[in-house]
């Protein structure tokens, strides 16, 4: 149907609190990728939160990632994203190429600052200095990478390289591709600044507007000397592909709210004030407050979820593409959502919505 390249992504959701519930959970979305492997996925993408139960459990993704590259072949392993303040840049990196020889150079490489105070406050770093640490950070672990095992300094207020030798490499030359995820304009052109791939979400802003940021973001990128035809713009979204169009919403809706109003409520909670959050509680937030019927609505018109057919689906395709997206991640497990629909929607998409 398109080139559009289609991904997976996860959140590793729990909606129980037994060590049981939480053991399956892992269990389904290692299966989940090796079937995503199968019918010619793209990458599989895992978030990095903390401290988030039931929503997310995803705080390790680098290891669930190094166990999937030992069950799977040809499938791209996103770290979607490393959250760069809260270690050593020599721990990333280390862990990074660790993940990239493993894998066989499949490691895609997302970075960002992330959107908690709580995990701020958790790992002793100051919330208001986010944007600092992680150019910080970043710039850090890429000057390891290009030294390519020579002996590196660096030094900044919260971490020091003292002139060491990082090992093991990535197998990717000079290192994985970089990708950037935000939520907001200042966070696109950030990353257009420095040529980077962009990693974004429709569940807090919705189409339209997460198109203009994507026009700027290319703009960006031909002002600072980057083709903006050569840089990828993943977008990810809560997709579940039903046999109809009634039975995708009575299967999936449930599952969607549930988890929106928990990641809704994680990137910019009620009570917080900062300025780069305002524009998107606008219609992220007031959605998932409505009753279920009406949020859905505004949710799907809006195209911050995709519950629908298969033309329902095409359609979606299209006006994503035409925002100007390269790539989808499709978030196919979300809020609890059987084991057994995740894998029918899975490919119900690969076989029918990109025939």
């Amino acid at each position: 149907m398109t080139s559009l390249r289609i991904s997976v992504g996860y959140e590793l959701e729990v909606r129980g609190r037994s060590r049981e519930v939480e053991g399956q959970a892992f269990r389904n979305v290692m299966d989940q990728v090796v079937l995503a492997d199968e019918i010619g996925m793209d990458t599989a993408w895992f978030v990095e939160h903390h401290f988030t139960r039931g929503f997310s459990h995803s705080s390790a993704p680098d290891l669930v990632l190094a166990a999937l590259s030992q069950r799977t072949r040809n499938i791209h392993l996103g770290l979607g994203v490393v959250l760069l303040p809260f270690q050593s840049p020599i721990r990333t990196a280390e862990r990074v190429a660790t993940l990239d020889v493993l894998s066989g150079g499949r490691v895609e490489f997302g970075t960002g600052r992330g959107a908690s105070p709580l995990e701020y406050q958790a790992f002793q770093r100051p919330f208001e200095q986010s944007r600092q640490l992680w150019e910080d950070s970043l710039e850090a672990v890429l000057a390891i990478w290009n030294a390519d095992g020579e002996p590196i300094t660096r030094k900044s207020e919260f971490f020091e390289i003292p002139n060491v030798s990082v090992y093991p490499r990535p197998v990717q030359e000079p290192h994985p591709p970089v990708w950037v995820a935000s939520t907001s304009l200042d966070g696109f052109l950030a990353a257009a600044k420095q040529g980077y791939n962009l990693l974004s979400m429709t569940m807090l802003k919705g189409i339209d507007d997460v198109a203009d940021d994507i026009a700027a973001y290319k703009q960006c990128l031909a002002d600072n000397g980057f083709d903006p035809e050569s840089r990828r713009i993943a977008v990810m979204i809560p997709w579940y592909v039903g046999t109809s169009r009634t039975e995708a919403v009575e299967t999936a809706s449930d599952a969607v709210l549930w988890y929106l109003r928990r990641q809704v409520n994680l990137v910019a909670p009620p009570s917080y004030t900062d300025a780069r959050h305002a524009t998107h509680k606008v219609l992220g937030q007031q959605a998932v407050a409505m009753p279920p019927e009406e949020a859905m609505d505004i949710l799907r018109d809006n195209l911050m979820v995709v519950i629908d057919d298969v033309e329902g689906s095409r359609k979606a395709v299209e006006r994503l593409q035409a925002a100007g997206a390269t790539d989808l991640i499709l978030q196919a497990q979300v809020g609890g959502l059987d084991h057994e629909h995740v894998t029918a929607s899975m490919k119900r998409f690969m076989s029918e919505v990109m025939a």
